[in-house]
């Protein structure tokens, strides 16, 4: 009997429609699949082996599974490129899972090198980081997600930096370091105490900066984030909050996912951010703005309700003034008012009123109360003592942030300082743990630490030293942008900078920066004699289809060797802290015990 594959591959082949310049057409096969085209059924059941495989007797009749079907065509073992063919010869290859039942880990984001294919900018081209996409199935994984030891620490506060000092319960906290890891290590810490996880995740979208690589699916996206996002519930307190915020490529099945972690009960609102003006070149509508998916821990959730200030047309209905300022009138009627008010004689006038006598005199008393040229008594309602309009969940009196901003920081997705501080007063008090694991900029972090709130930002870009890290000591010494005259900020406060300790991190980030095929195969000669090399990957076959390999872009050069790291040994598990080989210094073993309070 033939193997699967190739009994499929054979019959198909038969089918001319299936075959284009001598290969076969996935996308038309899986097209005529899910059209339940009776000649390919016919082809597929000529064959007792597929027949077997991809149909179900139900009762004596024969249903084809068409999901089945298409999973199986689409997996890159069949008809796989010349990349997957590589993988497969030396030990390595892949898989699909439906996402509800993978136990998978995606481990980082990856964009294609981040080469700008047009329209470059000064901005743009700091952002020449490489990414790497990787999806793990549950057998490799082993203590990849074991808490991580720390190195690297730091205090800034305003005296400076600092290398001698003791960790505490109110620290506030960075990290550099891959994100799902790095969760992973402060969860124990950190488990039930955080009040506010606000996170700006890739959008998984081309855009005119830069080219996704396309081995980044929908599907591996929503792995990627559903990987995170069950941390993210265990991190939260009981009345805690998330916000997540995305475009429309994703948001939709974001929701879906959201809705499995946290619940479906659960989900609060979902706000409407117009952070652009509209477009005139969009072939259909622009689109012109973000979502915001706000869900909550459980139904008793922190909430502060938040007010905007009046529109100048609704000022205008204050249009009277006296000595306590600006007012307009308001009726003391009761009639046709339900309950039928209360009646007696106020001022000559009988009538039904809205209130007790007691209560018209002590407003009268206080000069609260207008009187019409007849004689009529209103209440006068100051625009001052007016909290504002309730906040409601489209927001468009919020900017984005602009090369003219003064807060820009030379981050391309920067968001301003007004959307995060809605955000953390909404569903944050003073004091509170917020904490953002997709830090960019350190917005969450600026705005968390001017408004009073701990805070914890993990990000793994090297722009942490460069953006990041200097914004948040400028805010220590009393930045003035953003938010900072509307909240009287001043200055102060500190934060703890560490890092994920690395290990086989090292080789991943020398494939990063190489740039030539003879500096791979360097790396390669190292990292193979090395304990780091995964265990699926078989030297001596690498070696003997050394040719192969030199045939691939290098793109897939780089890919291949970031996939053949053993992702267990990417950082020092704290568990290993004291192993010599991992050089980790006496210092920092003292903060990891701090840290993780051993």
């Amino acid at each position: 009997m033939l193997p699967i594959i190739s009994a499929l591959t054979n019959v198909l082949k038969s089918d001319e429609r299936l075959v284009i310049d001598g290969k076969l057409a996935k996308n038309k096969i899986v097209e005529l699949a899910l059209n339940l085209d009776s000649p390919l059924l016919k082809l597929l059941l000529s064959d007792e082996q597929l027949k077997g495989h991809f149909f179900q007797d139900v009762d004596g009749m024969l249903i084809f599974d068409k999901v089945a079907f298409q999973r199986f065509v689409n997996n890159k073992s069949f008809l796989p490129d010349s990349f997957t063919q590589f993988k497969n010869k030396i030990g390595l290859s892949v898989d699909t899972h439906y996402l509800k039942e993978s136990n998978d880990v995606v481990l980082s984001w990856p964009y294609k090198d981040c080469v700008i294919e047009g329209g470059q900018t000064k901005d743009d081209q700091k952002r020449d980081e490489v990414f790497w996409n990787e999806t793990l199935a549950p057998e490799q994984v082993d203590n990849l997600l074991a808490p991580k030891a720390l190195t690297n620490f730091k205090r800034y506060d305003d005296n400076g930096e600092h290398s001698e000092f003791t960790i505490g319960d109110a620290d506030n906290l960075i990290v550099k370091g891959n994100n799902l890891l790095a969760l992973r290590s402060i969860l124990p810490r950190y488990r039930g105490k955080v009040k506010l996880i606000y996170i700006d995740p890739p959008y998984n979208t081309h855009n005119d900066s830069f080219c996704y690589n396309d081995s980044f699916s929908h599907s591996t996206w929503l792995t990627f984030m559903k990987n995170r996002l069950l941390i993210a519930k265990e991190l939260l307190a009981e009345d805690g909050s998330i916000y997540v915020q995305l475009d429309y490529n994703e948001i939709h099945y974001a929701k879906v996912l959201l809705d499995e972690i946290f619940g479906r009960d659960l989900f609060q609102a979902q706000i409407i951010w117009k952070r652009t003006y509209s477009r005139g070149d969009a072939q259909t509508y622009g689109a012109s703005h973000d979502t915001i998916l706000f869900y909550s821990k459980s139904e008793s959730f922190t909430f502060n309700k938040t007010f905007t200030e009046y529109d100048n047309d609704y000022k205008k209905r204050f249009s009277h003034k006296d000595e306590r300022g600006l007012f307009q009138d308001r009726n003391l009627s009761a009639k046709g008012l339900k309950g039928g008010g209360y009646n007696y004689i106020w001022k000559g006038k009988d009538g039904y009123w809205r209130c007790p006598e007691t209560t018209m005199k002590k407003l009268d008393d206080d000069n609260r109360i207008y009187y019409t040229k007849n004689g009529t008594p209103r209440m006068k309602q100051y625009l001052h003592e007016m909290q504002g309009r309730a906040i409601q969940d489209i927001w468009d009196d919020i900017n984005v942030i602009n090369s003219q901003s003064t807060e820009r920081v030379g981050y391309s997705t920067q968001k301003p300082e007004k959307l995060l501080k809605r955000i953390i007063e909404s569903s944050s008090d003073a004091g509170d743990i917020v904490v953002d694991f997709f830090m960019g900029s350190g917005t969450t972090q600026a705005v968390a630490h001017k408004m009073n709130r701990q805070y914890v930002g993990i990000e793994q870009m090297i722009y942490i030293q460069d953006t990041t890290i200097p914004r948040l000591k400028s805010i220590i010494a009393g930045d003035k942008n953003g938010i900072s005259k509307e909240v009287n900020w001043l200055g102060g406060g500190s934060f703890v900078y560490c890092e994920l300790a690395e290990l086989a991190s090292k080789y991943s980030d020398r494939v990063e920066k190489a740039q030539s095929s003879e500096e791979l195969i360097k790396i390669w000669d190292e990292l193979k004699d090395s304990s780091n090399l995964s265990y699926k990957v078989n030297p001596k076959q690498f070696d003997n289809n050394i040719l192969l390999f030199n045939e691939l872009s290098f793109e897939n050069q780089q890919h291949f060797l970031i996939e053949a790291i053993d992702k267990n040994q990417l950082y020092v598990n704290y568990s290993d802290i004291d192993d010599e080989s991992n050089d980790i210094s006496e210092q920092d073993k003292k903060f990891n015990q701090m840290f993780y309070g051993a």
